[in-house]
Parts: C-alpha cells; sequence; structure tokens
C-alpha cells in the first residue's frame, strides 16, 4: 500500500504543479523527447510500415524503460518515490499550457484582432489559421480543448494509475510520435502508422473517461450523453470523437464541419447538430470543463489504483 499512496500523494503533487506553475518554459523533458525521436526519425526514415515500427519502440520503449529503471531505484523510498511521480506527472500533464494558450486565442478574438488569433491558433492545433473566420477559430480551440483534455491529462493520469512513472512516460511519450509522425503525409503514411496506432489503442481508455467525465462535470449531462452516443462514432478518430461529442453536448454548441489541415481540406461530420454555433464565450468554458475533468480524472484513477492494488493483496 506505501508504493500506492506515494504514487497518489506524488500524482496529485504533480497535477498541483502543473496547476500552479505550468509547463516549463526552458528545458521541458517533452521537448527533449521531441528533440531525440526527430533526430532519431531522420536516422531511421524509409517509407516503410516496419522502420516506423522501430522508431516507435525505440523511442516510446526507451523513455518507458528509463521510467521504470528510475521508479525500481527510489521504490524502498516513500517520498523519493512520491518525489519521482510528482517530477513525472508535472513533465507529461499539460492542462495548464492548454488552458493559457486557448485563452490567449480568445482574448485576442475578444479584441477583435483576428490577426493575432490566427498567429496563436498553431500552439494549439495544426489547422491552416489563414483560412479560418473569427467563429471557426473558436470552433478550432473548444475542439482542441476538447481533444487535448484527454492527450494531455486524462490518457496520462490512466496509464499512470496502471503503471505508475513509466505509465505516465510512456503515455506522453506515444502521444508525442503520433503528433510528429502519425498524421498523413505522404512522406509519414506508411512511417507513422506504427506511432498512430499505438497512440489509438493507448488513448482509448482515457477518451472514454474523460468523455464520462465531461458528462457528469458539464452544463448538460443528458446532452453530453445524446451527443455521445449519437455523434462520437461519425468522427474519424475512435478518441477525439466520444471527447468532441461529449463536450459539444454539456457546452450546447455544434463542433465538427469543414476544416483544412496542411493544405488538406476535411469535411467531418457534425456533433451535436442540434447545439448553437460556437461562440468566442465558449472558449472560456470550454476550459472551465476541461480544469474539472482534469481534476475529477485525478480522484478517479488514484481512487482506482488505491482499490485495484488493495484487492490484489
Amino acid at each position: 500500500m506505501g508504493a500506492d499512496r506515494s504514487y497518489a500523494y506524488g500524482a496529485a503533487a504533480g497535477l498541483l504543479g502543473d496547476l500552479l506553475l505550468g509547463d516549463p518554459r526552458r528545458m521541458h523533458p517533452v521537448a527533449a523527447f521531441g528533440r531525440a525521436a526527430g533526430r532519431a526519425e531522420r536516422a531511421l526514415w524509409h517509407d516503410h510500415r516496419g522502420w516506423g515500427a522501430l522508431h516507435t519502440l525505440l523511442c516510446a520503449g526507451g523513455v518507458t524503460a528509463l521510467g521504470a529503471v528510475a521508479a525500481r531505484a527510489v521504490r524502498p523510498s516513500f517520498t523519493a518515490s512520491a518525489a519521482l511521480t510528482a517530477a513525472a506527472a508535472w513533465a507529461v500533464v499539460g492542462g495548464t499550457s492548454l488552458a493559457r494558450e486557448a485563452r490567449a486565442v480568445g482574448h485576442a478574438l475578444e479584441r477583435g484582432d483576428l490577426t493575432a488569433a490566427r498567429a496563436r491558433l498553431p500552439h494549439l492545433c495544426g489547422r491552416d489559421p489563414q483560412s479560418l473566420d473569427a467563429d471557426a477559430i473558436a470552433r478550432a480551440v473548444v475542439e482542441s480543448v476538447a481533444e487535448n483534455t484527454s492527450d494531455a491529462v486524462v490518457g496520462a493520469l490512466v496509464w499512470g494509475a496502471v503503471a505508475g512513472v513509466p505509465g505516465l512516460l510512456g503515455f506522453r511519450a506515444v502521444n508525442t510520435l503520433d503528433a510528429m509522425v502519425g498524421h498523413k503525409s505522404p512522406r509519414l503514411r506508411r512511417f507513422g502508422w506504427a506511432a498512430a496506432r499505438l497512440d489509438d489503442v493507448a488513448g482509448w481508455p482515457g477518451a472514454r473517461l474523460t468523455a464520462v467525465l465531461a458528462v457528469l462535470a458539464g452544463d448538460d449531462p443528458r446532452g453530453a450523453l445524446r451527443a455521445w452516443r449519437a455523434d462520437a462514432h461519425r468522427h474519424p478518430s475512435p478518441n477525439a470523437g466520444p471527447v468532441e461529442a461529449s463536450f459539444a453536448g454539456a457546452l450546447g454548441v455544434r463542433l465538427g464541419g469543414t476544416l483544412s489541415y496542411g493544405g488538406r481540406v476535411e469535411h467531418r461530420p457534425v456533433l451535436n447538430g442540434t447545439g448553437r454555433p460556437v461562440r468566442v464565450a465558449d472558449i472560456g468554458r470550454a476550459v472551465r470543463l476541461s480544469r474539472r475533468v482534469g481534476l475529477l480524472a485525478l480522484g478517479v484513477t488514484v481512487a482506482g489504483r488505491l482499490i485495484g492494488k488493495g484487492r490484489g493483496r
């Protein structure tokens, strides 16, 4: 039980650190991992799934193994174990940075500064900002807040509860690799296949928990549940679908529709079609819902680890 309590204290401290401090401005561990993964990609790239799988194994597997070694080394000390967990959770959870970037875009839209909003949007998502008007930017921000609540907060907490520090680090490594090489550009369609599929698998439980918590924490639980059940399966992403649909219903807005990534236009189905169009004020509402979901996720995952490990003894 001592190891489980050290995880609980460490995870809570890590999330508190993110709330108070946000991401470090310099020498962010995730950024360092991204640079290393980028160098590995340049060395290993071939237009072949096997080479991409090797890249994913080396990068994500190496980080997970490093986390396992570090966790084993500090296991005899309750304080050191809790401190390591706190550091890992703080490094991989990105809720405060997500909220800060979303609000920055929202403030620019409130001022009527569309140029500033377009310049800031790439900090949140990979859409082509120059093709978007103010309403489309606001919708993109709300969708990004929803999806990244799962990717940057809840998913990491789920895998941390399952596997401790290796789970925290491994999940963020997989998610980062998917963002780097998992998209369907001609160069990465085959090489990034393994990272994208692994991210789908790793993100599955966190996305469903995020959707459940959005139903519970939102302003319209029935609307959130209805949108999730009716529309989630229509989204091209198996994990973004439940999250964005439940957020759309909880906020009473419509999400989805036409968007552009890297010059490629996609026509996605509308989520919660009975909702109203997204307004700038909905960005703040989405951020507050994301905060509530993150805090609930901490409680659920820590309780699940304590109960599950307790029964296993």
